[in-house]
Protein backbone atom coordinates (compact mmCIF):
# COMPACT_ATOMS: atom_id res chain seq x y z
CA UNK A 1 0.00 0.00 0.00
CA UNK A 2 2.30 2.51 1.03
CA UNK A 3 5.86 2.01 0.49
CA UNK A 4 9.38 4.22 1.62
CA UNK A 5 12.46 3.43 0.33
CA UNK A 6 15.61 4.97 1.44
CA UNK A 7 13.74 8.54 1.84
CA UNK A 8 15.31 11.50 3.83
CA UNK A 9 14.15 15.39 4.06
CA UNK A 10 16.91 17.70 4.31
CA UNK A 11 15.85 21.64 4.49
CA UNK A 12 17.59 24.39 2.77
CA UNK A 13 19.90 24.98 5.84
CA UNK A 14 21.51 21.85 5.38
CA UNK A 15 19.35 20.17 8.30
CA UNK A 16 18.70 16.30 8.08
CA UNK A 17 15.17 15.97 9.16
CA UNK A 18 14.56 12.41 8.20
CA UNK A 19 17.49 10.03 7.16
CA UNK A 20 17.26 7.23 4.99
CA UNK A 21 14.42 5.24 6.15
CA UNK A 22 12.83 2.27 4.89
CA UNK A 23 9.52 0.44 5.57
CA UNK A 24 5.81 -0.66 4.34
CA UNK A 25 2.33 -0.24 5.48
CA UNK A 26 0.11 -2.92 4.81
CA UNK A 27 -3.19 -1.89 3.58
CA UNK A 28 -6.21 -1.46 6.27
CA UNK A 29 -2.93 -1.56 8.66
CA UNK A 30 -3.23 1.10 11.46
CA UNK A 31 0.61 2.67 11.73
CA UNK A 32 2.13 4.82 14.71
CA UNK A 33 4.26 6.96 14.13
CA UNK A 34 6.31 8.06 17.70
CA UNK A 35 8.96 9.62 18.74
CA UNK A 36 10.48 12.83 20.88
CA UNK A 37 10.36 16.38 19.48
CA UNK A 38 12.56 16.86 16.27
CA UNK A 39 12.46 13.04 15.73
CA UNK A 40 11.25 13.80 12.15
CA UNK A 41 7.77 11.54 12.74
CA UNK A 42 5.45 14.45 11.80
CA UNK A 43 7.87 15.03 8.44
CA UNK A 44 7.75 11.46 7.69
CA UNK A 45 3.71 11.44 7.59
CA UNK A 46 3.77 14.98 5.61
CA UNK A 47 5.82 13.63 3.20
CA UNK A 48 2.95 10.97 1.95
CA UNK A 49 0.89 13.67 0.60
CA UNK A 50 3.90 15.69 -0.28
CA UNK A 51 2.96 18.53 2.29
CA UNK A 52 6.47 17.93 2.67
CA UNK A 53 8.53 17.20 -0.15
CA UNK A 54 11.32 14.39 0.54
CA UNK A 55 14.62 15.02 -0.65
CA UNK A 56 15.91 11.98 -2.19
CA UNK A 57 14.59 8.26 -1.98
CA UNK A 58 10.96 7.07 -3.22
CA UNK A 59 7.67 7.14 -1.74
CA UNK A 60 5.20 4.95 -3.44
CA UNK A 61 1.53 4.51 -3.20
CA UNK A 62 0.26 1.02 -4.63
CA UNK A 63 3.20 1.04 -6.34
CA UNK A 64 3.22 4.21 -7.68
CA UNK A 65 5.34 7.21 -7.07
CA UNK A 66 3.92 9.46 -4.95
CA UNK A 67 5.88 12.31 -7.35
CA UNK A 68 4.18 11.45 -10.60
CA UNK A 69 0.31 12.37 -8.84
CA UNK A 70 -0.82 15.60 -9.07
CA UNK A 71 0.18 17.55 -5.65
CA UNK A 72 -3.58 18.65 -5.55
CA UNK A 73 -4.83 15.82 -6.63
CA UNK A 74 -2.83 13.55 -4.40
CA UNK A 75 -3.82 15.90 -0.68
CA UNK A 76 -7.71 15.59 -1.91
CA UNK A 77 -7.57 11.62 -2.29
CA UNK A 78 -5.94 11.23 1.44
CA UNK A 79 -7.76 12.16 4.51
CA UNK A 80 -6.40 14.65 6.75
CA UNK A 81 -6.61 15.23 10.37
CA UNK A 82 -5.01 17.67 12.47
CA UNK A 83 -4.38 18.46 15.94
CA UNK A 84 -5.98 22.04 15.79
CA UNK A 85 -8.85 20.60 13.64
CA UNK A 86 -8.90 23.51 10.71
CA UNK A 87 -12.85 23.87 10.51
CA UNK A 88 -13.54 26.68 8.91
CA UNK A 89 -15.54 29.36 11.52
CA UNK A 90 -17.80 30.91 9.12
CA UNK A 91 -19.06 27.16 7.39
CA UNK A 92 -21.61 25.00 8.59
CA UNK A 93 -20.71 21.98 9.72
CA UNK A 94 -22.00 20.19 6.61
CA UNK A 95 -20.35 22.87 4.59
CA UNK A 96 -17.14 21.80 6.41
CA UNK A 97 -17.66 18.10 5.54
CA UNK A 98 -18.11 18.45 2.15
CA UNK A 99 -15.38 20.43 0.98
CA UNK A 100 -13.39 17.68 -0.77
CA UNK A 101 -16.55 15.88 -2.04
CA UNK A 102 -17.30 19.51 -4.04
CA UNK A 103 -13.80 20.03 -4.91
CA UNK A 104 -14.29 16.47 -6.46
CA UNK A 105 -17.21 17.36 -8.16
CA UNK A 106 -19.88 15.76 -6.44
CA UNK A 107 -23.43 16.81 -7.01
CA UNK A 108 -25.68 18.33 -3.49
CA UNK A 109 -27.48 14.77 -3.34
CA UNK A 110 -24.76 12.91 -2.81
CA UNK A 111 -22.80 15.83 -0.82
CA UNK A 112 -25.88 16.15 1.15
CA UNK A 113 -26.42 11.81 1.73
CA UNK A 114 -22.63 11.58 2.04
CA UNK A 115 -22.39 14.30 4.66
CA UNK A 116 -25.72 12.50 7.34
CA UNK A 117 -24.14 9.24 6.47
CA UNK A 118 -20.21 10.52 8.17
CA UNK A 119 -22.10 12.54 10.42
CA UNK A 120 -24.13 9.56 11.90
CA UNK A 121 -20.25 7.52 11.71
CA UNK A 122 -19.25 9.59 14.38
CA UNK A 123 -22.09 9.62 16.39
CA UNK A 124 -23.11 13.18 15.35
CA UNK A 125 -27.34 12.99 15.35
CA UNK A 126 -27.09 15.36 11.13
CA UNK A 127 -30.64 16.81 12.08
CA UNK A 128 -28.89 18.58 15.39
CA UNK A 129 -25.53 19.04 14.00
CA UNK A 130 -25.76 19.91 10.30
CA UNK A 131 -26.16 23.77 10.51
CA UNK A 132 -24.42 24.45 13.28
CA UNK A 133 -21.09 25.86 13.35
CA UNK A 134 -17.37 25.17 14.93
CA UNK A 135 -18.15 27.79 17.82
CA UNK A 136 -21.55 25.76 19.04
CA UNK A 137 -19.48 22.45 19.64
CA UNK A 138 -17.14 21.09 21.93
CA UNK A 139 -13.72 20.14 21.09
CA UNK A 140 -14.02 16.35 21.22
CA UNK A 141 -17.67 16.89 18.91
CA UNK A 142 -14.81 19.32 16.29
CA UNK A 143 -13.11 16.69 16.44
CA UNK A 144 -15.65 13.97 15.07
CA UNK A 145 -16.17 16.84 12.73
CA UNK A 146 -12.52 16.82 11.67
CA UNK A 147 -12.63 12.99 10.96
CA UNK A 148 -15.96 12.88 8.99
CA UNK A 149 -14.15 15.33 6.98
CA UNK A 150 -11.07 13.14 6.77
CA UNK A 151 -13.46 10.45 5.81
CA UNK A 152 -15.81 12.60 3.29
CA UNK A 153 -14.60 11.43 -0.13
CA UNK A 154 -13.88 8.00 1.12
CA UNK A 155 -10.43 7.83 1.17
CA UNK A 156 -7.71 4.55 1.77
CA UNK A 157 -5.44 6.59 3.16
CA UNK A 158 -5.77 8.72 6.36
CA UNK A 159 -3.16 10.58 7.81
CA UNK A 160 -4.14 11.94 11.91
CA UNK A 161 -1.02 14.75 13.38
CA UNK A 162 -1.48 14.15 16.92
CA UNK A 163 -5.54 14.58 16.33
CA UNK A 164 -6.52 13.94 20.39
CA UNK A 165 -3.85 15.68 22.07
CA UNK A 166 -5.42 18.94 22.42
CA UNK A 167 -8.32 17.17 24.30
CA UNK A 168 -9.27 16.57 27.91
CA UNK A 169 -8.20 13.00 28.88
CA UNK A 170 -11.65 11.91 29.17
CA UNK A 171 -12.81 13.37 25.68
CA UNK A 172 -9.16 11.93 24.69
CA UNK A 173 -9.91 8.56 25.69
CA UNK A 174 -13.02 8.21 24.40
CA UNK A 175 -12.29 9.44 20.87
CA UNK A 176 -9.61 6.46 20.60
CA UNK A 177 -12.14 4.07 21.08
CA UNK A 178 -14.17 5.27 18.54
CA UNK A 179 -11.39 5.32 16.37
CA UNK A 180 -10.27 2.05 17.24
CA UNK A 181 -13.59 0.97 16.14
CA UNK A 182 -14.28 2.68 13.42
CA UNK A 183 -10.53 1.26 11.68
CA UNK A 184 -12.09 -1.64 12.23
CA UNK A 185 -15.41 -1.28 10.47
CA UNK A 186 -13.92 0.85 7.66
CA UNK A 187 -10.46 -0.81 6.96
CA UNK A 188 -8.60 2.41 6.55
CA UNK A 189 -5.11 2.68 5.78
CA UNK A 190 -4.31 5.09 9.19
CA UNK A 191 -0.70 6.75 9.57
CA UNK A 192 -0.97 8.42 12.76
CA UNK A 193 1.51 10.85 14.94
CA UNK A 194 1.60 11.21 18.54
CA UNK A 195 3.74 11.92 21.11
CA UNK A 196 2.27 9.61 24.34
CA UNK A 197 3.24 6.29 24.27
CA UNK A 198 0.27 5.12 26.21
CA UNK A 199 -1.81 6.21 23.32
CA UNK A 200 0.52 4.42 20.77
CA UNK A 201 0.54 1.03 22.16
CA UNK A 202 -3.45 1.55 22.46
CA UNK A 203 -4.33 2.50 19.10
CA UNK A 204 -1.26 0.73 16.64
CA UNK A 205 -1.24 -2.16 14.57
CA UNK A 206 2.43 -1.31 14.57
CA UNK A 207 4.71 1.50 16.09
CA UNK A 208 7.54 3.35 14.68
CA UNK A 209 9.61 4.70 16.83
CA UNK A 210 11.73 7.38 15.29
CA UNK A 211 14.82 9.48 16.76
CA UNK A 212 17.22 12.28 15.06
CA UNK A 213 15.51 11.20 12.26
CA UNK A 214 16.01 7.51 11.76
CA UNK A 215 13.75 4.83 12.53
CA UNK A 216 14.96 2.89 15.38
CA UNK A 217 12.40 -0.24 15.22
CA UNK A 218 9.03 -0.63 13.98
CA UNK A 219 6.99 -3.72 15.10
CA UNK A 220 4.02 -4.51 16.92
CA UNK A 221 2.97 -2.64 20.14
CA UNK A 222 3.93 -6.77 22.24
CA UNK A 223 7.28 -7.14 20.30
CA UNK A 224 7.68 -3.72 21.29
CA UNK A 225 7.58 -4.17 24.79
CA UNK A 226 9.24 -7.31 25.21
CA UNK A 227 12.17 -7.30 22.36
CA UNK A 228 13.31 -3.67 21.94
CA UNK A 229 15.85 -3.47 19.75
CA UNK A 230 17.42 -0.48 21.02
CA UNK A 231 18.62 1.18 24.18
CA UNK A 232 16.42 3.67 23.16
CA UNK A 233 13.50 2.21 22.59
CA UNK A 234 13.30 0.68 26.12
CA UNK A 235 13.89 3.88 27.50
CA UNK A 236 11.20 5.18 25.55
CA UNK A 237 8.69 2.87 26.43
CA UNK A 238 9.52 2.59 29.91
CA UNK A 239 10.52 -1.01 31.38
CA UNK A 240 7.77 -1.55 33.58
CA UNK A 241 4.50 0.02 30.88
CA UNK A 242 2.60 -3.59 30.32
CA UNK A 243 2.69 -4.19 34.08
CA UNK A 244 1.33 -0.96 34.89
CA UNK A 245 -0.92 -0.56 32.41
CA UNK A 246 -4.32 -2.63 32.09
CA UNK A 247 -5.34 -1.67 28.71
CA UNK A 248 -2.22 -3.70 27.32
CA UNK A 249 -3.21 -7.15 29.77
CA UNK A 250 -5.04 -9.26 28.14
CA UNK A 251 -8.09 -10.17 30.17
CA UNK A 252 -7.03 -14.00 29.30
CA UNK A 253 -4.34 -13.28 31.29
CA UNK A 254 -6.11 -12.82 34.27
CA UNK A 255 -9.50 -15.15 33.82
CA UNK A 256 -9.97 -18.66 35.04
CA UNK A 257 -10.51 -21.07 32.27
CA UNK A 258 -11.86 -23.22 35.65
CA UNK A 259 -15.91 -22.50 35.01
CA UNK A 260 -18.65 -24.08 36.34
CA UNK A 261 -21.70 -23.98 33.94
CA UNK A 262 -25.31 -25.41 33.96
CA UNK A 263 -28.22 -25.79 31.50
CA UNK A 264 -31.21 -23.61 31.93
CA UNK A 265 -33.43 -26.54 32.56
CA UNK A 266 -31.86 -27.78 35.75
CA UNK A 267 -34.01 -27.47 38.77
CA UNK A 268 -32.87 -25.40 41.78
CA UNK A 269 -32.79 -28.49 43.85
CA UNK A 270 -29.35 -29.80 41.81
CA UNK A 271 -28.51 -26.13 41.14
CA UNK A 272 -27.88 -25.70 44.60
CA UNK A 273 -26.14 -28.99 45.14
CA UNK A 274 -23.67 -28.19 42.61
CA UNK A 275 -22.63 -24.88 43.70
CA UNK A 276 -22.54 -26.20 47.44
CA UNK A 277 -20.29 -29.05 45.99
CA UNK A 278 -17.95 -26.61 43.89
CA UNK A 279 -17.59 -24.04 46.68
CA UNK A 280 -19.10 -20.72 44.26
CA UNK A 281 -21.56 -18.62 44.93
CA UNK A 282 -23.27 -18.17 41.13
CA UNK A 283 -23.60 -20.28 38.24
CA UNK A 284 -23.20 -19.59 34.28
CA UNK A 285 -26.09 -21.34 32.60
CA UNK A 286 -25.28 -22.07 28.95
CA UNK A 287 -27.10 -23.80 26.15
CA UNK A 288 -26.10 -27.00 24.62
CA UNK A 289 -23.46 -25.68 22.67
CA UNK A 290 -21.90 -24.06 25.65
CA UNK A 291 -22.85 -20.44 24.45
CA UNK A 292 -23.92 -17.97 27.63
CA UNK A 293 -27.14 -17.60 28.47
CA UNK A 294 -26.79 -15.70 31.40
CA UNK A 295 -26.24 -15.97 35.41
CA UNK A 296 -27.76 -17.40 38.59
CA UNK A 297 -26.70 -17.08 42.32
CA UNK A 298 -27.21 -18.98 45.01
CA UNK A 299 -28.79 -16.31 47.03
CA UNK A 300 -31.67 -16.22 44.24
CA UNK A 301 -32.14 -19.60 43.72
CA UNK A 302 -32.86 -19.97 48.04
CA UNK A 303 -34.85 -16.95 47.74
CA UNK A 304 -37.19 -18.75 45.04
CA UNK A 305 -36.38 -21.89 45.62
CA UNK A 306 -40.11 -23.11 45.83
CA UNK A 307 -41.46 -20.31 42.73
CA UNK A 308 -39.84 -22.19 40.03
CA UNK A 309 -39.32 -25.74 38.41
CA UNK A 310 -36.13 -24.00 36.56
CA UNK A 311 -33.53 -21.82 37.01
CA UNK A 312 -33.63 -20.32 33.77
CA UNK A 313 -36.65 -18.15 35.07
CA UNK A 314 -34.76 -16.59 37.82
CA UNK A 315 -31.38 -16.28 35.82
CA UNK A 316 -30.19 -12.76 35.27
CA UNK A 317 -29.62 -12.24 31.14
CA UNK A 318 -26.25 -12.57 29.39
CA UNK A 319 -25.87 -8.32 29.30
CA UNK A 320 -22.52 -8.61 31.12
CA UNK A 321 -19.47 -10.20 29.18
CA UNK A 322 -16.14 -9.46 27.86
CA UNK A 323 -14.63 -10.77 24.90
CA UNK A 324 -11.59 -12.63 24.81
CA UNK A 325 -9.78 -9.89 23.09
CA UNK A 326 -10.72 -7.53 25.93
CA UNK A 327 -8.36 -5.83 28.19
CA UNK A 328 -8.17 -6.10 32.02
CA UNK A 329 -8.92 -2.51 31.82
CA UNK A 330 -12.46 -3.28 30.23
CA UNK A 331 -12.77 -5.77 33.33
CA UNK A 332 -12.31 -2.99 35.47
CA UNK A 333 -14.63 -0.81 34.01
CA UNK A 334 -17.56 -3.42 34.01
CA UNK A 335 -17.06 -5.34 37.32
CA UNK A 336 -18.82 -2.26 38.34
CA UNK A 337 -21.71 -3.12 36.72
CA UNK A 338 -21.50 -6.67 37.89
CA UNK A 339 -24.02 -7.70 40.50
CA UNK A 340 -22.13 -11.16 41.40
CA UNK A 341 -19.32 -10.11 40.85
CA UNK A 342 -18.10 -12.24 38.20
CA UNK A 343 -17.66 -11.29 34.17
CA UNK A 344 -18.16 -14.34 31.78
CA UNK A 345 -15.60 -14.29 28.96
CA UNK A 346 -16.46 -15.81 25.15
CA UNK A 347 -15.50 -15.84 22.25
CA UNK A 348 -16.57 -14.70 18.57
CA UNK A 349 -19.91 -17.42 18.55
CA UNK A 350 -20.37 -16.37 22.82
CA UNK A 351 -18.89 -20.05 23.61
CA UNK A 352 -17.77 -19.50 27.42
CA UNK A 353 -14.25 -19.35 27.85
CA UNK A 354 -13.37 -18.30 30.88
CA UNK A 355 -14.57 -16.25 33.97
CA UNK A 356 -13.28 -12.58 35.53
CA UNK A 357 -13.98 -12.37 39.41
CA UNK A 358 -13.37 -9.79 41.50
CA UNK A 359 -10.86 -11.94 43.70
CA UNK A 360 -9.03 -12.91 40.31
CA UNK A 361 -8.81 -9.30 39.36
CA UNK A 362 -7.39 -8.18 42.27
CA UNK A 363 -4.97 -10.71 42.39
CA UNK A 364 -3.47 -10.74 39.09
CA UNK A 365 -3.62 -6.41 39.42
CA UNK A 366 -1.79 -7.44 42.90
CA UNK A 367 0.72 -9.86 41.47
CA UNK A 368 1.95 -7.30 38.91
CA UNK A 369 2.08 -4.78 41.42
CA UNK A 370 4.08 -6.85 43.34
CA UNK A 371 6.47 -8.04 40.61
CA UNK A 372 7.42 -4.39 39.59
CA UNK A 373 8.50 -3.33 43.15
CA UNK A 374 10.34 -6.15 43.09
CA UNK A 375 12.30 -5.62 39.91
CA UNK A 376 12.96 -1.79 41.23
Amino acid sequence: MLKFENVSKVYGDGFQAVKSVNFEIQKGEFLVLIGPSGSGKTTTMKMINRMEPHTSGTISIDGKDNNSYNASELRRSIGYVIQQIGLFPHYTIEKNIAIVPQLKGWNSKRIKARVNELLDLVGLDPKIYATRYPKELSGGQQQRVGIARALASNPDIILMDEPFSALDPITRDQLQGELISLHKKLNKTIVFVTHDMDEALKMGDRIAIMKDGKLLQLDTPEKLLHEPAHGFVEEFIGKHRIIQNPELMPVTDIMSETVVTSLPQRSPEKALTLIRQRKITSLIVVDDENKLLGIVSAYDLIKKLDDIQTIDEIMLSDELFLLNSATAKDAIIMMDESPYGMIPVVDAQKKIVGLVTRGSLLSAMSSQWTETEEGK
